[in-house]
């Protein structure tokens, strides 16, 4: 991300910052990599460190099937009865070491405040709008945000409205693909978005009331509760490269050309092991022979995950709204039949999808198979 400054802060860093009685503001230095990666410096009301209980709740991480059969797959997410806040909501449908994959059916505020301590966090608005208070500042959202939390970050969400989420959690940094920015970090000419389409925080809210203030804090594996003797949004100011942002896929501009293009030209995100890609409304092919469904092809080194949000999918029977697709690695995939014929003829489509590619196998969660399609690997068959 680009340098960004709120609030308050001293003209040097690391020298004193006082308050209007005397008494020192507290510098925190929130970094990655050590101190060689991004980082923000935040000035805080009172000690961030200040904890007055804390204790060990649950273990948060999913159960996994047994090995199965190699199949592709399909969930249905709409089949979830789950809701509540955007924490105890979450269902966890997929992952592997590098990430987790669920949705989340928001119909509460958090109570308590939250933190994911071993990653990063990104939360694509299927529909619903309401807002983000994060140690940082304030967020709203609408349908078709993604909303990127960095590691470590103190925030809880606020629907407005009943609010469908799909969430990656990943143990390593999210960031904008690598090959559309240049030395100095600045997205390119020819990449499909830059950074006038991003949002930061929106207002800096500080509060500096003393009392106990809970923040469940995910690390280790385990979700532990820690109480605070403060609010803990108690930040007058804070510059730098780490904070969290949204980017609303419709500002993605799709690259487009003759012939049919592969998934890389519809990435948006990247982390350790994965890539998030955005399928959206564009123009099909315009060579006079081209065939705008995409080939068959096998995923030889990566799964492929879609998230399907709304539109024509044109290349898939039987898909709702909602669903999950997982075509694994090791066997191939591609339209169904009768879509490629179709196709042809076509100039547009409507769709809007989201895609993770892992280059990990992902493990699907037990509890997923409640909302299997479990005919879902059979539907190639030509009748």
């Amino acid at each position: 991300m680009y340098y960004r400054k709120m609030g308050e802060i001293p003209h040097k860093r690391h020298t004193m910052f006082k308050k209007e009685d005397g008494t020192l503001y507290r510098e925190q230095v929130m970094g990655t990599k050590g101190f060689s990666g991004s980082q923000s410096i935040l000035y805080h009301h009172f000690l961030p460190t200040e904890v007055v209980k804390s204790e060990v709740l649950y273990s948060y991480l999913p159960e996994y099937e047994e090995h199965t059969a190699l199949n592709h797959r399909h969930l249905k997410t709409t089949s979830i009865e789950k809701k509540g806040n955007a924490l105890d909501a979450r269902e966890y449908l997929l992952g592997n070491n590098d990430l987790l994959i669920g949705t989340i059916l928001v119909t509460e505020d958090m109570k308590s405040y939250y933190r994911n301590g071993d990653g990063d966090e990104l939360l694509y608005i299927h529909y619903g709008s309401g807002k983000v208070e994060t140690m940082f500042g304030t967020l709203t959202y609408r349908p078709g945000d993604y909303v990127t939390i960095p590691i470590g970050t103190i925030y809880r969400v606020l629907p407005a409205e009943e609010t469908k989420i799909l969430f990656i959690e990943s143990f390593s940094q999210l960031t904008t693909p690598r090959r559309y920015r240049n030395e100095y970090g600045q997205l390119l000419e020819h990449s499909p978005f830059c950074e006038r389409d991003f949002r930061g925080p929106e207002v800096l809210e500080t509060f500096s009331e003393k009392g106990e203030y809970e923040v469940l804090t995910k690390s280790r594996g385990f979700v532990h509760s820690h109480i605070l003797g403060h609010h803990p949004l108690d930040v007058v100011g804070w510059d730098g490269y780490l904070y969290p942002w949204v980017f609303n896929i419709e500002d993605f501009e799709p690259i487009t050309g003759r012939v049919h293009q592969p998934p890389p030209v519809h990435q948006t995100f990247e982390g350790h092991n994965f890539v998030v890609c955005s399928f959206v409304p564009r123009l099909y092919d315009y060579h006079p022979e081209a065939i705008p469904a995409p080939y068959y092809h096998s995923n030889v080194n990566s799964d492929e995950l879609l998230y399907y949000v709304e539109g024509n999918f044109m290349s898939r029977k039987g898909i709702e709204i909602g669903s999950i697709t997982l075509h694994p690695s090791g066997i191939p995939h591609g339209p169904h039949p009768g879509t490629t014929e179709a196709s042809i003829g076509k100039k547009e489509t409507l769709e809007l999808a989201v895609m993770i590619d892992t280059f990990k196998p992902l493990k699907i969660v037990k509890k997923a198979q409640e909302i299997e399609d479990k005919n879902y690997m059979y539907t190639w068959i030509e009748k």
